[in-house]
């Protein structure tokens, strides 16, 4: 079991979104870690490096989309937009400082690791985007954002594996984890009584 801190005692004045930020992509990255050794453990073949950063950046891409969802409700558009960056590009330099650990200190030259994830979070917003119903009334994924998730980390696992992992992450990882981000979120931000 994954254990984050879920409580946060309030200083004087509200805390900037940066500050907000660097806790959220800490907290999103060990959850999407997390799941890659549940994986792992439910005998599906991660088999690269490569692929599980893929899964990660897709997870994690994922959990932003539903921190913004979150957030709409709590704060203003301007610190929600400064929330949603400043988290973005804290995960990317998270990805980077892995890739980079993973393989020793090298880099690709031909690749940069920050720049390669933020495009993929601004793709996957907009494509996130796109579903009127992201949530569900009992804060779930709705089926067709979880469906949609799910396959995009379909494309990139072995065939024996390709028709299972669906479940598994629909049934299993994406609730666990949509449910710390909204405890982590609701310390930060409580929600609205509307």
């Amino acid at each position: 079991m994954l254990r984050v801190k879920t409580t946060w005692f309030k200083k004087e004045g509200e805390r900037p979104p940066e500050e907000v930020a660097t806790v959220m992509a800490s907290m999103l990255w060990r959850l999407a870690d997390k799941a890659i050794d549940n994986l792992s453990k439910a005998n599906y073949d991660i088999i690269t490096p490569e692929r599980g950063f893929k899964i990660i950046a897709e997870l994690t891409c994922f959990l932003v989309h539903y921190i913004d969802r979150l957030a709409f409700d709590r704060i203003d558009d301007e610190q929600r937009q400064e929330l949603i960056s400043a988290t973005g590009i804290r995960l990317a330099e998270i990805m980077e400082k892995n890739i980079v650990d993973f393989n020793e200190g090298e880099r690709d030259p031909d690749y940069d690791y920050q720049e390669g994830y933020v495009e993929l979070l601004n793709k996957r917003m907009q494509d996130y985007a796109e579903f009127a119903e992201f949530v569900l009334p009992d804060g779930k994924a709705s089926f067709q954002a979880s469906r949609f998730l799910s396959l995009m980390i379909r494309e990139g696992m072995e065939k024996s594996d390709q028709s299972w992992i669906q479940d598994q992450l629909m049934d299993i990882e994406v609730p666990a984890m949509m449910t710390m981000a909204q405890k982590n979120m609701d310390g930060f931000y409580p929600p609205t009584n509307e």
